[in-house]
């Protein structure tokens, strides 16, 4: 990877047509993400947070501007190729969980897999390797209206993290936690980037959240107005 940089954004820029309104989501936003950094993106509503999560995720392509990931422009790939750097180089945790009703924690976990070939015994091994690194041991073969909020969650970072990808995107994901939840599933992120070196992505609105990571990435109608580092 050139100069240890994950992710490379230059001069991203999203337009979107509202009717005959035109919405300049991100105007210009440049940055380098290294492998290994715990980056925080903050920002007010509609500052772009969640365009920029959607560019770097993969799961939206920029107007104008070039995105690299681990060396490779994927901002001009097509969906196909899009759909593959998704199940195998990104998870992502949201704020709403996202998991599959009256199926278990370990079926949610074992899902990514099902789209990548892995023999079925080594997906259960993987699924209940990944579990058990967010603490859900014993917890597996319960349904998901059998988990309480931040077992979801935990769930959620698992399914995430089972395919091993380079990069974790979380947007927002204590957002529908209490504080001490929030504070316990935010110390996972940590522990998984000091422990495994994930390149962790998270954008929060909580200042206090924020302090975990490494770096601050601050957005406001988008552009970056300011970056700091811990």
């Amino acid at each position: 990877m050139e100069n240890n940089n994950l992710i490379q954004l230059e001069n991203i820029k999203k337009i979107y047509k509202v009717g005959e309104t035109q919405v300049n989501a991100l105007k210009g936003v440049s940055s380098a993400i290294k492998g290994g950094d715990f980056v925080a993106i903050m920002g007010p509503s509609g500052s772009g947070k969640s365009t920029l999560m959607n560019i770097i995720g993969c799961l939206d392509r920029p107007t104008e501007g070039k995105y690299l990931l681990e060396g490779e422009e994927v901002s001009t790939l097509d969906k196909n190729k899009l759909a593959r750097i998704r199940n195998k180089k990104i998870g992502f945790v949201f704020q709403t969980f996202n998991l599959l009703a009256r199926t278990t924690a370990l079926e949610n976990t074992e899902l990514p897999l099902m789209y990548s070939n892995v023999p079925r015994k080594k997906t259960r091994d993987l699924a209940y390797k990944a579990l058990s690194l967010v603490g859900l041991e014993g917890r597996e073969l319960h349904r998901t209206n059998q988990l309480s909020g931040g077992e979801q969650q935990r769930a959620a970072i698992a399914r995430a993290l089972v395919n091993n990808p380079s990069l974790i995107l979380a947007d927002e994901p204590t957002g529908n936690l209490d504080t001490k939840t929030g504070k316990e599933i935010i110390d996972i992120f940590k522990k998984l980037n000091e422990g495994k070196h994930i390149t962790v992505i998270l954008v929060t609105h909580e200042q206090e959240i924020a302090q975990i990571a490494h770096r601050r990435i601050h957005l406001r109608d988008g552009q970056i107005i300011k970056e700091e580092h811990a």
